[in-house]
């Protein structure tokens, strides 16, 4: 079995490895990390931005393979600045999705992510982080937890509610 993953961030990669693993179905797969375009802006500012960031990189990271993902993070609720990850899973015909949990972005960097700039970048400004891509290492998350949730962390959660949909194809069956 071959499974993209539409991103070459390694905390994506990571997450997707470790959970594929916990499965029984998934333990002789391949995973290949796809360049794969979002085709939306760097920093997402809504849950339906999100959504299709996620879907466009599964698609676009659909080739010759059982399955690809898309994983997407962005402010899914921009009045109160919440941020998530979504995650998408397509077979070449329709979508299984799964979301993480949510977290409010500070006010200081939810003002720089208004001015254009992304999470990493933001954190970066504010001399929050000494890491540029922190988007690549523990994330916001990690940075606001105090390492107790990372980003890798947080994205296994949405890909484990997206693979529930696969797993329990009998349950999601259309007459």
């Amino acid at each position: 079995m071959k499974i993209h993953v539409g991103s070459k961030n390694p905390v994506k990669i990571q997450a997707v490895e470790e959970v594929l693993g916990e499965y029984s179905h998934f333990h002789h797969a391949i995973i290949i990390p796809v360049d794969a375009l979002s085709e939306v802006s760097k920093q997402p500012h809504s849950f339906e931005e999100t959504l299709e960031g996620a879907k466009n990189r599964a698609e676009n990271a659909f080739h010759y393979c059982n399955y690809s993902l898309g994983i997407e993070s962005g402010i899914i609720i921009p009045a109160d600045s919440l941020e998530a990850t979504i995650c998408t899973i397509y077979d070449g015909k329709k979508h299984s999705f799964g979301l993480s949990p949510s977290f409010q972005i500070p006010p200081a960097i939810a003002r720089l992510l208004a001015e254009g700039h992304d999470l990493a970048e933001a954190t970066y400004k504010l001399e929050l982080t000494t890491n540029p891509k922190l988007g690549s290492a523990e994330g916001i998350i990690g940075l606001l937890t105090h390492s107790r949730v990372t980003r890798k962390d947080y994205t296994k959660q949405a890909i484990h509610m997206a693979l529930i949909k696969i797993l329990n194809p009998e349950l999601y069956k259309t007459k």
